[in-house]
This record gives C-alpha cells, sequence and structure tokens, in this order.
C-alpha cells in the first residue's frame, strides 16, 4: 500500500536584537494545501466489531497557522 506524496510550504522569519532577545514569526502551510499529513494502513477494530478491518488512517495537514515567538535567554 502507497500513499500519494505531498508538499507543505512553511516560512520562519527572526531577528535576533540582542544576544538575549530573539523574535520570530512563523507561518504553516503557506498555500493552505488540504492533504493528509501522514497515512497509514493498518488493521483496526470498532468496539462491537468482531473482526479487525484493514483501513486507511490519516491524518490531515494543519490549516494555515501563524505562531510569533519573542525569546528571552538568561
Amino acid at each position: 500500500m502507497r500513499s500519494a506524496s505531498a508538499t507543505v510550504v512553511n516560512l520562519e522569519v527572526g531577528y535576533e536584537a540582542t544576544k538575549r532577545w530573539k523574535a520570530s514569526v512563523e507561518t504553516f502551510n503557506i498555500f493552505n494545501r488540504r492533504d493528509n499529513d501522514i497515512t497509514y494502513f493498518y488493521d483496526s477494530r470498532l468496539p462491537g466489531e468482531v473482526n479487525p478491518v484493514s483501513d486507511i488512517h490519516f491524518h490531515p495537514v494543519e490549516p494555515r497557522t501563524v505562531r510569533a515567538t519573542l525569546r528571552y535567554s538568561f
């Protein structure tokens, strides 16, 4: 079993004001791609089912997200 490939683009921009202060902004999934981040194929069984079922299980790509960070090192 093989799943299709996916490309997700992320970007991080940062500024180091001093050796102790750093600021950055990260954007994840810039193009807001709707795809599967990871895909698994394995047997699973829900409560009440007698026999397991071989099926594809997946985790979708997170939607576009922006994260800002301000860091102080001591």
